[in-house]
């Protein structure tokens, strides 16, 4: 066999069980982008590189000894250019939640390690493919143990003739740990409701539902709405 045809071939199947590793993460965790994506995605970064890698295979006027020049860092830009409109695929907006950034960003770095061994150049690939792994397996952990600010938009109705006056509304907000934004108001349901209108922020997610039983429980709430703006 050709010596040229076995690296081409552990090249590819070296893109294969990176982009597949890294796709079986995703794939777990139950994003969209899974493991046939990020497999595809690996392997077809690294075929196109071969083909810069393995010009004179393709270039007549190589073999003849003529020099061509060409830039190989331009199919790279080619791939990295093709992969954002990928990523921006999985990309969506679910009520006030956007998701499926950490899963643009995977395909993103799974296509740069396929140009990696796309080229021969395995150790940074192999490291990146770690590097990657713990990004979205460890730091999953890391992040779910930090303190992080959460917030929602928050709605609230009352009768127009017994609303709740706003500093005992922002009160009870506080009282269940949510800092307030600017008021909105609003008169709704044919003149028959008055409602307020905010962004609320917390450090502990579990207010929320805290808040929410609160709210279902007072007498002179009509209707509430609280929609989390995280994921």
């Amino acid at each position: 066999m050709d010596p040229d045809n076995i690296i081409i071939a552990t090249h590819l199947i070296g893109a294969i069980l990176a982009g597949g590793i890294i796709g079986l993460e995703r794939s777990f965790h139950g994003r969209p982008a899974g493991f046939r994506t990020h497999t595809l995605v690996c392997l077809s970064s690294s075929l196109l590189m071969l083909v810069t890698l393995y010009q004179s295979k393709w270039l007549p006027g190589m073999a003849g000894g003529d020099m061509i020049r060409t830039d190989p860092t331009r199919m790279a830009q080619g791939i990295m250019t093709g992969i954002g409109f990928l990523g921006a695929g999985v990309i969506y907006k679910e009520n006030f939640s956007v998701r499926g950034l950490t899963t643009a960003a995977s395909i993103w770095i799974t296509a740069a390690i396929g140009i990696l061994i796309g080229i021969g150049f395995y150790f940074p690939a192999i490291f990146a493919s770690a590097l990657a792994l713990g990004i979205l397996s460890v730091f999953r952990r890391i992040e779910a143990m930090m303190p992080t600010q959460a917030y929602a938009q928050y709605a609230i109705c009352f009768d127009r003739d017994n609303t709740m006056p706003e500093d005992r509304l922002r009160a009870l907000l506080a009282q269940h740990g949510f800092t307030v934004a600017n008021m909105g108001y609003r008169i709704v349901n044919d003149g028959k409701l008055f409602e307020y209108q905010t962004v609320i922020q917390t450090t502990d997610r579990n207010n929320t539902a805290l808040l929410a039983d609160t709210l279902r429980k007072h007498e002179l709430v009509r209707e509430f709405r609280i929609s989390p703006t995280g994921g």
